[in-house]
């Protein structure tokens, strides 16, 4: 995407949500940070981000899930900007109670918006009939099998942020998931002889050491299922190819060397995972990768640097597909000394950015501690989503 001028922007809290298969299916948004203070501050906010250009075609096909305290910071300007078709309303439950809310949020409901209810009702409050979908804050909380089933749903659950929680939020009746679950995984059931670890090991280092072609090619040889991989993506409809693609040495002169490592690197997290799923991993290496390299350019990087800003981006969560410390996986590779630094210990130039691009919702200090502007943090943010969107829906 192009980078886009923006108007005064705030910080937005931007975080993805995945259905019951790993796949994207939305994005939350929130406002009521810092900097944010009463409901016309709030409508005002919500009004700079969702008027600025290419929000809406950033995250398609996904909805944008916005959470708002009441439905009366919901101006009928503001809606304007908002399409039904695109737009999930989360209301604070605590809203329900205030004179003339169960009314407005009806009419929301009739004018085609679908509606959640964030978190759990006033007591003695019975919800419209039409209110039949949830959107709950799990941290620290026990669900019990089919908690939901009387609801209608799509239900979303938040902050749910280990393998085992998101389980339970399933078999609870939530098919919505929002939090950082996917980077503290179940622990695998099935025995690791250490031969695959190794070749991806290898495959990494000949990566980061920008290695012959022909080296590449023989190693990724010893690994079919990542040949696989990489000649079904570059016979997907991205490519839009006349002929099909049957041999690595297409692939390469297809991708160009730049454009076949990038793809590699988020290959090593397509693999299928033991259940059959999708591994949640694959869109965060993605944002990550993209979001670094978006925010390095933007600060005047050239082409070698917002190569190294991806690097670290895609690499960073490496520990956890490995399932090994992160300092022996940098000891195995030959790693610039910057990059290095910034996935062992967060230091240095790329280590402040990266600690920018973990946390789903930086504070203003952070901000200014990596010498990074809101208007930037927001350009990479739609750059970083529209890429892993992309990226998850090609692997």
């Amino acid at each position: 995407m192009a980078a886009p001028e923006f108007p005064q922007i705030p910080l937005v809290d931007m975080r993805a949500a995945a259905n019951t298969g790993n796949q994207w299916v939305a994005v939350t948004l929130r406002v009521d940070g810092a900097g944010v203070a009463g409901p016309a501050d709030v409508s005002a906010a919500w009004h700079a981000v969702f008027a600025s250009p290419d929000l809406l075609s950033a995250v398609a096909p996904l909805d944008c899930v916005v959470v708002v305290a009441n439905p009366f910071i919901l101006t009928a300007a503001l809606l304007d900007l908002m399409p039904p078709s695109r737009v999930v309303f989360a209301i604070d439950a605590d809203a329900l109670s205030d004179e003339g809310a169960p009314g407005r949020i009806s009419a929301l409901h009739d004018e085609g918006y679908r509606i959640l209810i964030d978190g759990a009702l006033p007591a003695g409050f019975a919800p419209p009939p039409m209110l039949r979908a949830v959107s709950l804050d799990c941290t620290d909380r026990m669900f019990s099998p089919g908690t939901l089933s009387a609801l209608f749903g799509p239900h979303l659950a938040r902050a749910v942020n280990t393998a085992a929680q998101r389980e339970q939020c399933e078999r609870a009746g939530f098919s919505w998931f929002s939090g950082s679950y996917a980077i503290h995984p179940a622990a695998s059931g099935t025995p690791d002889d250490g031969s695959s670890r190794k070749r991806l090991l290898s495959l990494l280092g000949l990566l980061a050491a920008d290695a012959d072609t022909r080296a590449l090619e023989t190693l990724l040889k010893q690994d079919p299922a990542l040949c696989f991989q990489l000649l079904k993506l570059v016979n997907s409809a991205a490519f839009a190819l006349s002929m099909p693609i049957t041999s690595f040495g297409q692939a390469i002169g297809l991708l160009g060397r730049r454009q076949l490592q990038r793809w590699l690197q988020l290959l090593l997290y397509a693999r299928q995972r033991e259940d059959g799923l999708a591994n949640p991993l694959l869109p965060v290496a993605a944002l990550r990768a993209a979001q670094m390299e978006s925010l390095c350019k933007q600060r005047g990087g050239d082409r070698d640097e917002q190569d190294l800003a991806f690097v670290v981006g895609v690499f960073s969560l490496l520990d956890v597909l490995l399932g090994m410390p992160m300092d022996d996986i940098v000891g195995a590779l030959n790693l610039a000394p910057g990059a290095a630094a910034a996935l062992t210990e967060r230091s240095g130039a790329l280590g402040r950015m990266l600690r920018l691009v973990e946390t789903d919702a930086p504070s203003p200090d952070m901000l200014r501690e990596a010498n990074v502007t809101p208007l930037q943090w927001w350009a990479s943010q739609l750059h970083a989503h529209h890429w892993a969107i992309q990226v998850s829906r090609n692997l």
